[in-house]
């Protein structure tokens, strides 16, 4: 199939250098704030790539769950193939792709376990049947059917049907914590405005730098 015709003029709202903010977590939030405003679908979805033993890169679309100067906060099961890509190479990508408001951010950094505390305290808030969702699923392993699947979840219904559904030893957070943070903007005539935020160590702490990139 040729997609040569599909085009897009994107918009002369642009970004200017000055509308920047001096911190990429503070800019990542006011985009955050505006996505979530416009009602886009899952403004908190990201893409997150990682590489294997071989360097074969591997995407896919988690959800992030929180944000702060720390870093960007997702979860998974410590034995899926993502966990164990994480494990042996910690530098990792994500991706927000805001396609509807001519927008992205790629950060890049390395990843880490956040506690324990964090992870039940998050996993005390999900909805009851996500927790069991946690329990049944052995991620990116090979199953025979749904219907296996199907009788594990019933299986640990019946298990924890009374009282709270502890955490999984198996299951919480990453965080990455970023060393490069890009904002993308669309432009006319593909002109795109992106600036490039890296971290620098300081007497005074950790700073950033920004730099304008050509399209």
């Amino acid at each position: 199939m040729d997609l040569a015709d599909f085009r897009k003029e994107y918009s002369e709202k642009g970004l200017r250098r000055e509308e920047l903010k001096s911190c990429p977590v503070a800019q990542f939030s006011e985009w955050f704030e505006q996505a979530v405003e416009l009602k886009l679908d899952e403004p908190n979805a990201v893409s997150l790539a990682t590489v294997d033993e071989k360097g074969m890169p591997f995407q896919r679309t988690v959800l992030l769950k929180y944000f702060d100067e720390r870093g960007f906060v997702f979860f998974s099961n410590y034995g899926s193939r993502k966990a164990k890509q994480m494990k042996a190479n910690p530098q990792i990508c994500m991706l927000s792709p805001w396609v509807t408001l001519e927008r992205q951010v790629i950060i890049q950094g390395c990843v880490e376990k956040i506690s324990k505390a964090e992870s039940l305290k998050y996993f005390s808030s999900r909805p009851r049947e996500s927790q069991l969702g946690a329990w049944v699923s052995n991620q990116s392993e090979v199953i025979s059917s749904r219907k296996l699947l199907m009788q594990k979840l019933q299986e640990i219904k019946d298990k924890f049907k009374q009282g709270e559904i502890p955490l999984p030893s198996f299951w919480g957070g990453y965080r990455l914590v970023p060393e490069m943070i890009e904002f993308w903007q669309g432009g006319p005539a593909r002109l795109h405005d992106r600036f490039l935020y890296t971290r620098e160590e300081s007497a005074a702490g950790d700073g950033w730098k920004i730099e304008r990139l050509s399209p």
